[in-house]
């Protein structure tokens, strides 16, 4: 998949059902960290380059990155068919616990009750929000983290990132039994 914008030029390979590798290089050494811990948890293989306006800000590269992703999940994932629909992921990392439940619904909609302010290295916390609301809207799930409690801005948003992978390995799980996961027959 890619996306060239006067922005962001972005090129991603994604495979919902691999081992957890991944490429990343998205030239934001935290956004990459995140990325990767997304695939790895996820069980995602992964490769992904963007060349962004970084002399700008992040911004642009973090919710480009966000859409990306979510429009190939959005290409991977419908028409639903023989997967659980629902995945929910309580992850900690040390002090901090995140809450991720999500419905591959194609409805798209994001609740994120965390952290928003500062930074983390050069990486301002709001822009994860930018991301899982880009990856929701373009992925057309249905989205919620919450966390529960932390006090350290980096392994807040790392257990969001991962609780979010875990929750999308989960309802992406495989079951034949399922058929098409919803009485309207369809999603």
């Amino acid at each position: 998949m890619q996306r060239k914008t006067k922005e962001t030029d972005i090129s991603l390979e994604l495979e919902i059902y691999g081992s957890g590798k991944s490429e990343i290089s998205t030239g934001i050494g935290f956004f990459d960290h995140m990325l990767e811990a997304f695939c790895k948890h996820a069980l995602f293989d992964m490769k992904l380059v963007c060349k962004g306006d970084l002399h700008v800000d992040f911004h642009h590269s973090v919710e480009d990155v966000g859409i990306v992703i979510g429009q190939a999940l959005r290409e991977k994932i419908y028409p639903l068919s023989g997967v659980e629909r629902f995945g929910e992921a309580t992850v900690v990392m040390d002090e901090a616990a995140v809450n991720c439940a999500l419905d591959l619904s194609n409805r798209p909609f994001l609740v994120y009750e965390s952290i928003s302010d500062g930074k983390v290295g050069e990486f301002d916390i709001e822009l994860a929000n930018e991301f899982f609301q880009a990856l929701a809207f373009n992925a057309a799930i249905t989205l919620h983290i919450a966390k529960i409690r932390g006090r350290n801005s980096h392994h807040i948003l790392e257990a969001s990132f991962k609780a979010c992978a875990v929750a999308l390995r989960r309802a992406l799980a495989k079951n034949a039994r399922v058929g098409v996961p919803s009485t309207k027959g369809v999603l």
